[in-house]
């Protein structure tokens, strides 16, 4: 066997021609509530405003009902109809859980839309005994978990769907267009527009397109089928696209008993942190991000992933930031009828970087502070820990950015802040507001004096000190002049309570009204000082 056939690409089909309906089946059977086996159901859905089957089970097939046929004579047909309608998101997230449950078999997985998955399964076949055994395998899970599936494997992903949508089978390199020779058209999925263009042509099957020439059909039918043909055939190569980047390292652990105990989980994580931290220091690298995931035996699967601020490049870490994340979730890990398998992958690594660490303390505290972050991250969350960083406006609410703080503690630490004068009051509040709150300023002097008096949050206060006004323009460069001047007071109350307030805009030069004649300003307070 040539080199150049050893690295052919293998591509897995699978159909789920019954989704919809396969779903709410499995829904009422959860629930208690299973159908009849004799009882015919379908799943409908609007189309040109009117109702149309969508999606139907075996029995009702069997009874002459197909797809896209109006409601009414399907009624007419069958009266003991059991009608269900058809929730395409549902079907999607279906889809998607499937998707997630085939990563088991090979992390390039990617969507088939509406109802089918493409598996690249290049080289990975051997794992489970060579690519009949597999794909065995893979049919009877999901047949065990309640759906109908179709599957093929061939060395390009349009040839394995084609044969799909007809029968189940494996390929052999270099056999595509034999298999599919004899297969109607309308295998090809190319559109009904097309598949009755081709009939009219006399082309009924994909072997009477095949033996055309291609310059006839690109010039009949365009080269984006021409193109589709050629890899219904085997030639050239069509890859997937994989619904998840591959990450950069993986490791799993398969169980033949599924395990369930918290013990038994902690210690496979430990495990696996252990073999995978192994693996990036060959090549000198360190986790940023990782992800375990949980394959429970129903199908099943729980992806926890967490995050750090530095490479991290011991497993004792690694094995802390996910018990710290399994202990904080609000949906507690549910291991059902047990895992089979658990996986433990770095999505994100970075070259390790050597330090001297003996001498320098600041490394140390910095190690410290990091490892602090990671840890409450895991814990609560990466958003809601935060630092905040300079920004070089005038404008108060956007002069401080909020980032997370595992991916910017280093710039935090060697941010500049503006210096406070000494024997000086702070010219801003210790709390500014995220959004200034208007107050009411019965009046205030003219044209740019502070009010004597304002009612704020119902209550009314009487201003006995005043310092300003500050004028703050809009930056006029970004806001296309619908910003308005503000002027800032620094204001004292009677009851010794401080306040930020600003005139938003200048009299008589800013503000109109519809008529076009001069407006009062509104005011508001930003915020409170100590």
């Amino acid at each position: 066997m040539s080199a150049s056939s050893v690295n052919r690409r293998r591509i897995l089909s699978l159909w789920l021609p019954r989704l919809p309906i396969d779903r709410i089946q499995r829904f009422l059977g959860s629930a208690g509530l299973g159908k009849n086996n004799n009882e015919p159901s379908i799943v409908v859905i609007k189309d040109n405003n009117a109702l149309v089957i969508h999606a139907l089970d075996e029995v009702a097939e069997h009874l002459g009902l197909y797809i896209g046929q109006p409601l009414a004579n399907a009624r007419a047909m069958c009266p003991d109809l059991k009608v269900f309608d058809a929730d395409v998101v549902a079907d999607a997230k279906t889809l998607s859980d499937i998707a997630d449950w085939c990563d088991r078999f090979t992390p390039l997985v990617a969507l088939d839309a509406p109802h089918g998955l493409f598996l690249d399964i290049t080289g990975c076949a051997h794992l489970f005994g060579g690519e009949a055994a597999l794909l065995q395998t893979l049919v009877r899970a999901l047949a065990r978990q309640g759906f109908a599936v179709s599957a093929a494997i061939a060395g390009t992903s349009v040839c394995a769907r084609t044969l799909t949508r007809q029968t189940s089978g494996i390929v052999a390199d270099g056999g595509e267009a034999a298999a599919i020779d004899r297969f109607p058209v309308s295998a090809l999925g190319a559109g009904e527009a097309i598949t009755t263009g081709l009939r009219r042509a006399g082309l009924k099957t994909i072997g009477d397109v095949a033996s055309r020439s291609p310059s006839e059909i690109t010039a009949r039918f365009g080269a984006r089928f021409s193109t589709l043909l050629a890899h219904a055939l085997g030639q050239g190569d069509a890859p997937i696209n994989p619904r998840k980047p591959l990450p950069d390292y993986i490791v799993e652990k398969r169980f033949a008993e599924p395990i369930a105990t918290d013990t038994m989980i902690a210690m496979t994580l430990s495990r696996l942190a252990d073999t995978l931290i192994a693996s990036m220091e060959k090549q000198g690298k360190g986790a940023r991000r990782l992800e375990a995931a949980f394959f429970r035996t129903d199908g099943v699967v729980r992806a926890i992933m967490v995050e750090t601020g530095r490479p991290v490049t011991r497993s004792a870490v690694v094995d802390r930031l996910f018990r710290e994340r399994l202990d904080a979730l609000a949906d507690p890990l549910d291991p059902g009828f047990g895992f089979d398998m658990v996986r433990l992958s770095a999505s994100r690594t970075e070259i390790v970087v050597q330090e001297q660490r003996d001498l320098d303390a600041h490394v140390h505290d910095n190690d410290e502070l990091a490892a602090l972050i990671d840890r409450i991250a895991a814990r609560i969350g990466g958003k809601r820990v935060v630092v905040h960083l300079p920004q070089d406006t005038h404008i108060p609410e956007c002069a401080v950015l909020t980032a997370p703080g595992q991916h910017h503690l280093a710039a935090a630490m060697q941010a500049e802040w503006p210096a406070r004068a000494e024997s000086e009051p702070p010219l801003r509040p210790l709390r500014l507001f995220e959004k200034p709150e208007p107050i009411k300023v019965p009046f205030a002097t003219v044209p740019d004096g502070p009010p004597h008096q304002f009612t704020w949050r119902r209550a009314l206060h009487a201003v006995v000190r005043v310092e300003g006004p500050e004028r703050i323009a809009m930056e006029w460069w970004r806001q296309d002049g619908k910003q308005l001047t503000r002027d800032y007071f620094r204001i004292e109350d009677a009851e010794g309570l401080r306040f930020w307030i600003f005139r938003d805009g200048l009299y008589e030069g800013e503000v109109f009204d519809g008529d076009g004649e001069p407006a009062s300003p509104n005011w508001y307070v930003h915020g409170l000082f100590a």
